[in-house]
C-alpha cells in the first residue's frame, strides 16, 4: 500500500502522543521513520512502534524527555538525551553539531542516557544537507563478539558518514559493524530462512545457521579483526566519552524492560567550506565519482538506491507493508 510521507508521519505522531510521548519526543520519531520508510530503509521504519509502545507502557522509555545540551568547548557539546527516543536525541545532536561546525569549522556532540536511534543515514544526510561532511555511531546492547572471542561483548555498533553532492542526492553509507544486522537477523526469523554460514556462532565456536538460536550465541564482527576494530571505535567514541552505558550496561530493546536502554551517540559535522569553496568540491567530488563509474561493470554509489525509493514516494507515496499497517491501526484503537 502506498501513504504519503505527511499523512504517515502524522499517524506515527498520534499513535506515540496516544501511548504518552510529548509531541516533540513523537514528531522526532516521526521524522526520522518517515525518511526511513520513504528511501526504503523498512527496518528503522513503523516496524519499530510496537516495540517502543511497549516501553513506553513498561515506564524504560521516557516519552517526556526534554534533551538537555552542555557546551563544553567551541566545537565540542555534551547531550543528555533523558532517557527519551534516541531519535529526538541525536537529531538534536547533529543540529548542534552543524551549528559548531558553521562557526567553528568542525563540530562533535556526545549523547549519555539515550535509546535505539534508528538509521545513522538520516543524521549523515542532515550534515550533507548543511554542506557538510557527517559522521554518526551509536552503542547498542552486546550480541557480537569480540575477534577471537566466544560470549557476545559489543553491540551491532553502527557506523555512518555521508558527504554532499550538488544534486542533493548525498553519499550516504551506513553500515552495522557486526557481519549482519540485527534488523536481518529478525526477518529471517520472520521468513524462516537460514543464515549463511561465517555470521553467528553459539558459546562454543561452532557456526549458527538457525536465526532463532542466535540470541543464545552471538554475531561475528564483519571482516573479522577489521570490523573489530571499527566497533571498538563506535564503543569509544558513542559509548566510553559519552558517560553513556558500556556494553553490558546498555539494555536490549527487545528483551529488557527493567531499564532504560542507556545508548550512547556521537554525532559529528566538518564544513567543507574551511577546506575549499563548495562548487570545487562538488567539481572534486563529481570528477571521483565519474571515475567510480566508468571503472566497469555497475558501480553504485552508497545510498542511490535510497535517492531512487525517495523520487518514487514523491511521486507515488511510501510504499507501507500492509501487515505492519494493519498493526498500527490496532495500536492506535486500542487507545
Amino acid at each position: 500500500m502506498r501513504i504519503a510521507r505527511p499523512e504517515l508521519e502524522r499517524e506515527i505522531i498520534r499513535i506515540l502522543t496516544a501511548h504518552g510521548a510529548s509531541p516533540a519526543q513523537a514528531a522526532a520519531a516521526a521524522r526520522h521513520m518517515g525518511w526511513c520508510e520513504s528511501v526504503g530503509r523498512h527496518n528503522f521504519g513503523i516496524e519499530r512502534i510496537p516495540i517502543h509502545v511497549k516501553r513506553l507502557a513498561a515506564g524504560v522509555l521516557n516519552g517526556k524527555a526534554e534533551p538537555a545540551l552542555e557546551q563544553v568547548a567551541p566545537a565540542i557539546a555534551r547531550l543528555d538525551g533523558g532517557g527519551g527516543f534516541g531519535y529526538a536525541a541525536a537529531e538534536r545532536a547533529m543540529a548542534e553539531a552543524i551549528r559548531m561546525a558553521g562557526a567553528a569549522g568542525i563540530g562533535a556532540v556526545g549523547v549519555a542516557n539515550s535509546n535505539f536511534f534508528g538509521a545513522g543515514a538520516f543524521y549523515v544526510n542532515m550534515a550533507a544537507d548543511a554542506g557538510m561532511i557527517g559522521i554518526a555511531m551509536s552503542n547498542s546492547f552486546p550480541k557480537v563478539v569480540a575477534h577471537g572471542g566466544l560470549k557476545p561483548v559489543l553491540g551491532t555498533n553502527p557506523f555512518a558518514f555521508g558527504a554532499p553532492r550538488a544534486n542533493g542526492e548525498h553519499l550516504l553509507f551506513d553500515m552495522a559493524t557486526s557481519a549482519l544486522a540485527g534488523s536481518t537477523v529478525r526477518e529471517h526469523i520472520e521468513k524462516g530462512e537460514p543464515l549463511p554460514e561465517g555470521l553467528a556462532i553459539d558459546d562454543h565456536g561452532q557456526p549458527i545457521t538457525d536465526p532463532r538460536k542466535v540470541g543464545d550465541g552471538a554475531l561475528l564482527p564483519f571482516g573479522g579483526p577489521k570490523g573489530f576494530g571499527l566497533s571498538l571505535l563506535v564503543e569509544i567514541l558513542a559509548g566510553v566519552i559519552t558517560g553513556a552505558a558500556v556494553g553490558d550496561g546498555v539494555a536490549s530493546m527487545y528483551n529488557d524492560f527493567s531499564r532504560n536502554g542507556g545508548n550512547g551517540h556521537f554525532l559529528l559535522a566538518l564544513d567543507i567550506a574551511r577546506f575549499m569553496p563548495l562548487e570545487s568540491y562538488h567539481a572534486r567530488f563529481e570528477g571521483l565519482v565519474a571515475a567510480l563509474k566508468a571503472s566497469g561493470g555497475h558501480v553504485l554509489l552508497p545510498g542511490e538506491v535510497r535517492w531512487e525509493n525517495r523520487r518514487d514516494a514523491e511521486a507515488n507515496g511510501c510504499e507501507i507493508d500492509a501487515a505492519k499497517w494493519a498493526a498500527l491501526e490496532a495500536l492506535s484503537a486500542s487507545r
